[in-house]
């Protein structure tokens, strides 16, 4: 028996695509029979399988795909071949499209975006007005929150964050108990990672490695 089916309230996004209304067939996970959901563009949005479920005003369409026991929430809209899977939740007015992966019991919320084919995964959290995208990765128990970019092919991880108008691209990691916020950027092949703090204007780039409980503020650049 299938979980959910479209109804025939429907709405018009991007001028001429059509979303219908989903509504619960049967009880499953917080979802009871006959419960309104979000809306879709067909059923190749969202499994029947797993506990998965848009709720609110959410929207998935174009060739998105919501599975396992991922849901999606309040106004957030996942479209483009993007996924969200596990028990990962997106919510609030965040977006994620492209190609791009949320996946584990990652959050992405807010005004965050991910896009491209960006990976979210793990405990991770992408909230505020944030932006991962390009092949950047973000895992383990990071956060990127405020205004900060993380995009190329760069990683945040474990219990690192990036905040504030921090941008982390190219080739750069950001790792361990770290910290980098402000207007700072890291780039190319730099690492931070440890205890360290990267704020302030500075730059760090090209193969530099800031470790331990090094500070770098101000408007210093090391490469």
């Amino acid at each position: 028996m299938k979980k959910y089916e479209l109804t025939e309230e429907t709405i018009m996004i991007n001028g001429n695509l059509k979303l219908y209304r989903i509504r619960a067939l049967k009880d499953f996970g917080s979802v009871k029979a006959g419960d309104l959901g979000g809306y879709v563009e067909s059923e190749n949005n969202l499994s029947q399988e797993g506990d998965c479920w848009i709720y609110d005003k959410a929207k998935v369409y174009d060739d998105a795909w919501v599975f396992d026991n991922a849901r999606i929430s309040n106004s957030a809209r996942v479209y483009g071949f993007a996924q969200v899977y596990d028990s990962a939740l997106v919510f609030d007015s965040a977006e994620v499209f492209g190609s791009a992966e949320v996946a584990g019991l990652a959050w992405v919320y807010g005004l965050a975006i991910v896009g491209g084919s960006a990976r979210v995964y793990g405990f991770a959290q992408v909230y505020g007005s944030a932006w991962v995208f390009d092949s950047a990765e973000v895992f383990g128990s990071a956060e990127v929150a405020g205004l900060a970019w993380v995009y190329g092919l760069a990683k945040v991880f474990e219990n690192a964050s990036v905040y504030g108008n921090a941008h982390v691209f190219d080739s750069a990691e950001v790792y361990g108990k770290s910290q980098v916020y402000g207007k700072s950027q890291v780039y190319g092949f730099a690492k931070v990672y440890d205890d360290a703090w990267v704020f302030g204007s500075a730059w760090v780039y090209g193969s530099a490695s800031i470790s331990g409980s090094e500070r770098v503020s101000g408007k210093e650049e090391i490469n």
